[in-house]
């Protein structure tokens, strides 16, 4: 199982980066099963390279640093 706390901390490391471009990112949950769901605010809110965002940033700094990140996904997907 997924420490929530450690997220936390991972994406507190991760948040410096995205507000300078004047975005922002938010725990919202982490699954049983290693699914970290986040919501970007701000200026990634809605940019069209905030897939790229997640998938080549949050995601994979959280899976080198979070043992048990499988993925991270929009809050706004259901899974």
């Amino acid at each position: 199982m997924v420490d929530k706390n450690d997220v936390a901390a991972v994406l507190e490391l991760i948040r410096p980066s995205l507000q300078a471009d004047g975005g922002d990112v938010q725990l919202v949950d982490v699954t049983e099963d290693g699914v970290v769901k986040v919501e970007l605010q701000g200026a990634c809110k809605g940019c069209p390279m905030s897939q790229l965002t997640l998938a080549h940033g949050v995601e994979r700094i959280l899976k080198e640093r979070v043992p048990g990140v499988v993925s991270v996904v929009p809050a706004d997907i259901e899974m």
